[in-house]
């Protein structure tokens, strides 16, 4: 699978050039750019590309003397636009971006590297190609100059957050895969595969199979889910050892709430069998975890504003992929940056996410429902549900 990898840009060190002339004269200094006290280097790294913008983080290097107290200037290109920003005290004018340190970021020690903050910027190609630090030059960009290697029998190495260059057509089922729009469905209640239920306790949640309100084919499952937590439901299956890649339309009837939701719950074996589960919170998409209530992203207005809404009355093709401790989410094709938990701790994105020791899910089913723990109904549809070792696609 190919993979869009991650753009490190070095920003190396301007180095004042000198040069002595003969015993018994003046030695002189040719002149250079002035270089900031500290700065030996300075690394913008996209860690995620979706074509029209961009997530980085810019990290420090010191030299043989520490940086106390930082401020670091860089140039957009035209018509970029920073959307968020996080551990930095930021402001954009123009094409110009600032960005000082937050007070308990403030230090990078002698010969240290640092992540100083993170970002999200809008605009393709948006990468800056000037930097200060401290008011004064601390270099200008290289672009990198990695070869290709010539080996045939060598093996890229795979970045779990990018989506395959070519993700199937519509309505195909890629080899291995359980691919289900609920056509064999015979009854008005699910069965097959398929049972209905609701853990802990049940109230006046229900479920049934639906023909007149379908994405693909004729039918789909409707799922009228009541207000308070003993009233959800769910219709669910077992999963196969090797389900890494989901894809599942939906359709909601009601925006989703502040109160967190539940529209997707999977029994993971790894996490003593509690629930790994998607839904929402603050209005947005989430990821919760039940064995210690983390979210994905951090409920903070940050990370919050990295997540997407759901839409009412309208399908939408939600696709996520769980492997190796990582968990990446696309929305109609596109990657969230606030439902992705890429290995690396991302103030506002991850970080509590990824506080579990080891969190590496192996799980034991898929369930489709409605679970509010406020006062919060919605009837939702689900249709064209798919899961295997490969990506499906919308």
């Amino acid at each position: 699978m190919a993979s869009m990898p991650t753009r490190p840009r070095r920003l190396a060190a301007a180095v004042a050039l000198s040069a002595a002339v003969a015993a018994g004269t003046i030695a002189i200094v040719a002149a250079g750019p002035a270089h900031a006290v500290g700065c030996q280097a300075l690394d913008y790294r996209v860690v995620s590309d979706w074509g029209s913008g961009h997530q980085a983080a810019v990290s420090l290097t010191a030299e043989d003397g520490a940086v106390n107290g930082w401020e670091i200037e860089f140039q957009l290109r035209p018509g970029a636009q920073v959307q968020s920003a996080w551990n930095v005290d930021w402001s954009q004018s123009g094409t110009a971006f600032t960005g000082a340190d937050v007070g308990w970021n403030a230090t990078v020690g002698a010969g240290q590297t640092r992540e100083l903050f993170g970002l999200v910027v809008s605009g393709a190609g948006a990468e800056p190609t000037e930097f200060t630090l401290n008011g004064v030059d601390c270099g200008t960009v290289e672009e990198p100059t990695e070869t290709p290697s010539d080996d045939p029998t060598e093996t890229p190495t795979e970045d779990p957050t990018d989506p395959p260059t070519d993700p199937p057509e519509p309505g195909e089922c890629p080899a291995g895969a359980v691919c289900d729009g609920f056509e064999n469905q015979t009854g008005t209640v699910p069965g097959g595969a398929w049972s209905v239920g609701a853990p802990d306790c049940t109230g006046s949640g229900a479920a049934a199979v639906d023909s007149t309100v379908a994405n693909g084919g004729g039918k789909s499952i409707r799922v009228d889910g009541g207000a308070t937590y003993c009233n959800h439901v769910f219709v669910g299956r077992t999963l196969p050892a090797d389900a890494d890649w989901f894809r599942v339309y939906m359709r909601h009837t009601t925006a989703q709430p502040a109160n967190h939701t539940t529209m997707i719950a999977m029994q993971d074996r790894n996490d003593a069998n509690s629930d790994l589960r998607l839904g929402g919170q603050n209005s947005m998409l989430q990821w919760n975890r039940e064995s210690d209530d983390a979210t994905l992203p951090e409920q903070s207005p940050a990370g919050v504003a990295l997540s997407e809404p759901f839409p009412v009355n309208t399908w939408i093709c939600v696709e996520y992929r769980i492997t190796g401790g990582t968990l990446t989410t696309w929305v109609d094709g596109d990657p969230v940056t606030g439902l992705t938990a890429d290995g690396t701790p991302t103030h506002d994105v991850d970080s509590q996410w990824l506080s579990k020791p080891s969190w590496n899910p192996d799980l034991a089913d898929l369930r489709l429902g409605w679970e509010s723990y406020g006062n919060d109904a919605d009837t939702v549809w689900y249709d064209d549900v798919a899961f295997g070792p490969d990506r499906i696609g919308c």
